[in-house]
């Protein structure tokens, strides 16, 4: 499962994992959409850093997709994962490392992070996840607003977060495009994309999107939704466009002659009709969870993953059905309507239904400690009578967040031939006193928490120039 540009030559000297590099200069190649445009024109720079073969030993494993392995060794090398078994023979010129008494997993996957495009400082100036010009803005992409300076990535990964998708704001219907990202040291965004990942289409139901365009000052009358039933009538509405704009492009391919006009937002609207682009939902309510599923059955396409989810427990056999993720807080609730019935036991319910769920953060705190927050899950599960282990519990962090964004080919479990994206925890990851002390991504050492001078800094950490220094 390697990429082709794990192939070319490393373009950058590894400089401690430190240096903010665009990680890497090979162009991606770009696709055509029908023929006539190009369909990504921004395309992923992604190149791994330089690696060494490096073995973990007499480790307790998770392997990500539910299993656990005591003393075992995992090999990585070429940026993939290797082998994992018991007393593995190192090979010459592999680095050892101990890892007995520890744990390691795959890297945390968040599905849900706003970094980049809400950066710290959180000042108006960096506000760039929501686009508020109206309530349907599938043409914006959060890759256009995303800061690769933003401290919040090094946090991360601190908190053993290799991957993440950088999500536009819940202001809207249509959001725009999220992106998904490897969380390594960039000086672009096309540097930290993760190559091949599908892009992916924000929506927003409930209060959100009421609230701003509604009741919460009515900024833009007419077309704009005040209800409900107003929210929903706006998406059907960009649907109907979406099929005829697809239906035109169809006709150009069969019959030729000139291409139809271009139109931003509904090129991604036509991208989730012909299943190219994932649909993530913001959605907490299960009497609307249903009728969303209801409308993406009308016009042909699929909801990926409801995002906060809070009454996910009381559709959990449907969302199984219908194989649809749930990403969750481990405990939020009640801080407005459509949130206050949540339980602190939804996540284990809709994983003991055997539908899909997801720890996820929405929060440029609660990524910095996700491992726990999965923690408090699996412990309100178990006090609620349902067997869980943690090894299954890992699957909320990296299979299925892999999985709702299109990626689990490449990461999220501890497989040969998957990207070497690996987390060594100094003890038992669902211990509040265990901390990430080392984090891979393809196998590249980015965070060694017992030698800073590996890590990542920020130019915009560095600081101001001082006094008497060239400006």
């Amino acid at each position: 499962m390697k990429y082709a540009w794990r192939t070319a030559s490393a373009a950058f000297l590894l400089l401690g994992a430190a240096a903010c590099s665009e990680g890497g200069t090979g162009d991606a190649p770009s696709k055509a959409a029908s023929g006539a445009f190009d369909k990504d024109p921004f395309p992923s720079t992604y190149e791994p850093y330089p690696s060494n073969p490096v073995l973990l030993q007499n480790a307790t494993v998770y392997d990500g997709i539910g299993g656990v392995f005591e003393n075992y060794d995992v090999l990585l090398r070429d940026g993939d994962i290797i082998q994992i078994g018991a007393d593995l023979e190192p090979g010459e010129g592999i680095e050892v490392i101990d890892a007995s008494d520890k744990f390691v997993t795959p890297g945390i996957i968040d599905n849900h992070s706003h970094l980049g495009v809400y950066p710290s400082p959180g000042v108006s100036a960096h506000s760039d996840g929501n686009e508020i010009s109206g309530p349907v803005t599938a043409e914006v992409w959060a890759e256009h607003g995303a800061w690769p300076q933003d401290p919040g990535f090094v946090r991360a990964l601190a908190g053993g977060v290799t991957s993440m998708q950088i999500l536009p704001g819940s202001a809207n219907l249509f959001g725009g495009r999220g992106v998904t990202v490897k969380n390594v040291p960039s000086r672009t965004v096309q540097g930290m994309k993760f190559p091949d990942a599908p892009y992916t289409l924000k929506m927003a139901c409930g209060e959100n999107p009421k609230r701003v365009y509604g009741y919460g000052g009515g900024r833009f009358p007419g077309g704009a939704p005040y209800s409900r039933m107003g929210n929903v009538a706006g998406y059907r509405s960009s649907w109907i466009e979406a099929q005829e704009y697809k239906r035109k492009w169809e006709k150009w391919e069969d019959e030729g002659g000139d291409p139809p006009s271009r139109n931003l937002e509904l090129d991604t609207l036509k991208g989730v009709l012909d299943g190219d682009i994932l649909v993530h939902m913001h959605c907490y309510r299960a009497d609307e969870m249903a009728q969303i599923i209801d409308m993406s059955k009308e016009f042909g396409y699929k909801v990926t993953s409801f995002h906060h989810a809070v009454e996910s427990y009381k559709i959990a056999d449907k969302l199984a059905e219908e194989d649809i993720c749930s990403a969750m807080w481990a405990d939020w609730w009640g801080f407005k309507m459509e949130a206050y019935d949540g339980i602190r036991e939804n996540i284990p319910l809709v994983h003991n239904a055997g539908a899909c769920a997801i720890v996820h953060s929405d929060s440029d705190i609660g990524v910095q400690r996700l491992n726990q927050e999965a923690a408090k899950a699996l412990a309100d599960g178990n006090r609620a009578g349902l067997d869980i282990s943690k090894a299954d519990a890992w699957t909320w962090l990296s299979a299925n967040p892999a999985k709702s964004l299109g990626i689990f080919d490449h990461t999220g479990s501890l497989e040969a031939g998957k990207d070497a994206d690996v987390v060594v925890w100094s003890g038992d990851p669902f211990s509040v006193y265990s901390q990430a002390e080392k984090v891979y991504i393809d196998g590249v050492l980015m965070f060694d928490r017992n030698n800073p001078d590996l890590n990542p800094v920020t130019d915009f950490e560095l600081g101001q120039p001082g006094e008497g220094d060239t400006k």
